[in-house]
């Protein structure tokens, strides 16, 4: 890069823009890699326009961070063999952490992303309320902190999932009707409790995160397939996370994704939220249990893991149990409905259904795909697919650790050198 006459007459611009120069460049790089998998630094040039010097000093000083490493040599090559360099990361952790209504849960990814720890815990957040609940999260935050520096790693970012309104920028819980908290400072109540860490905290709607883990799992087989894509994810309460062109949707105030409160039964129940006949009234884990069991069934015990009260929904349905084939049908029934809207408004190439309704899937997938061959105006429901996600609980969680990882790839500056870090 040449410098102008006022740069070289100055003396003061030219270092501080060489410095953001190559912070920029740096990340070009280690998005290209990313996204592209491994290259040879030729390869690397060609394809970011960098000089070849160029791409050799960044790859260099991105190996020297532990966010590249040397993997085999390029195949197929004319003339002499190229090396390839490849994501490495293993040092660098992002932590995804969730708080729901009867659960928490944490995961940390490394940069490959890689699962270093996992784990969930039936939690009722609702009753317990929020001092108890901010306090059992951060252990189990710091838990999954410690564990990455035991292994040599560097935590660079935690993300807050929770089921309601959230004012990202701001930290802010702005509302969660099934939670019954309003206007809450997590970000703030977190950073205490976590005693004022070195790593960035934030937080995001659950649904958000896990469209943005069930879009990656997408794009991770095939980049090209998935442009549009709508999460549906059911617990207690419903939410929708949307990606449209590859690019997470929020709208205008980032309160988006609402659609567990679309009124498609005005007869219905009280929800939450205060209104009557919101969709998950009808379609929520609570709705389902309300028609599939009794009140002192042990399948509605809030101590028990979600995945284990489900495994018996599930064993129940296979033995042909009329009472939960029946309250499956129903539920199905309803989340056709409002799904049929969903695809109307928002014609996805992919609907994916996460968290309980996934893990129904076998019951709860052909009326939803019926419903929209009969209530989707365009032909062949507007060319939507019918997915159960593979993500299961951890989809917020994952799509946090990933938020939390993305400002590595923005600045890789920010990871130190191995000779700073041993120093």
């Amino acid at each position: 890069m040449s410098l102008s006459d006022g740069q070289r007459s100055t003396g003061v611009v030219a270092p501080a823009d060489h410095v953001s120069l190559r912070r920029h460049n740096l990340a070009v790089v280690l998005r290209h890699i990313r996204d592209a998998g491994p290259r040879s630094r030729a390869r690397i040039a060609a394809d970011t326009g960098l000089n070849k010097a160029t791409v050799s000093s960044l790859v260099a000083e991105l190996v020297d961070r532990g966010l590249l490493r040397e993997a085999e040599s390029e195949r197929g090559a004319v003339g002499r063999p190229g090396q390839l360099v490849e994501l490495d990361g293993r040092r660098v952790c992002g932590v995804g952490a969730e708080l729901n209504v009867e659960y928490l849960a944490v995961t940390a990814l490394d940069l490959t992303g890689e699962v270093i720890i996992e784990s969930r815990i039936p939690f009722d957040a609702a009753h317990l309320g929020a001092d108890a609940t901010f306090d059992r999260l951060a252990g189990l935050i710091e838990q999954a902190v410690a564990a990455i520096g035991l292994r040599g790693g560097q935590t660079v970012g935690v993300t807050l999932a929770v089921p309601g309104l959230v004012q990202s920028a701001a930290g802010i819980l702005a509302l969660a009707p099934n939670l019954g908290w309003e206007s809450v400072d997590i970000v703030r109540a977190m950073t205490e409790r976590l005693q004022e860490p070195t790593y960035h905290v934030s937080v995001d709607n659950e649904a958000n995160l896990g469209a943005l883990a069930a879009y990656a799992e997408f794009a991770a087989a095939d980049p090209a397939a998935v442009r549009d894509l709508v999460l549906l994810t059911g617990a207690v309460g419903v939410g929708g996370g949307v990606v449209a062109g590859g690019q997470l949707q929020r709208g205008g105030h980032g309160f988006s994704g609402e659609v567990g409160h679309l009124p498609v039964a005005p007869a219905g129940g009280r929800c939450g939220c205060g209104r009557t006949g919101c969709w998950e009234t009808v379609v929520g884990l609570t709705a389902l249990l309300d028609k599939a069991t009794d009140p002192d069934d042990p399948v509605r015990d809030v101590s028990l893991d979600v995945e284990q009260r489900l495994a018996e929904i599930t064993r129940r349905a296979e033995a042909g149990d009329e009472r939960t084939l029946a309250a499956l049908a129903d539920v199905g029934t309803w989340l056709g409905l409002g799904g049929a809207i969903v695809v109307n408004i928002l014609n996805p190439d992919v609907l994916v259904l996460g968290g309980y309704f996934g893990a129904l899937g076998p019951w709860l997938t052909a009326p939803l795909e019926e419903a929209i061959r009969d209530r989707v105006i365009a032909p062949d429901g507007g060319g939507c697919r019918v997915v159960c996600s593979g993500l299961g609980f951890t989809a917020a969680v994952r799509g946090g650790a990933q938020i939390s990882l993305d400002s590595v790839f923005d600045d890789p500056t920010q990871v130190p050198t191995q000779v700073g870090a041993s120093a």
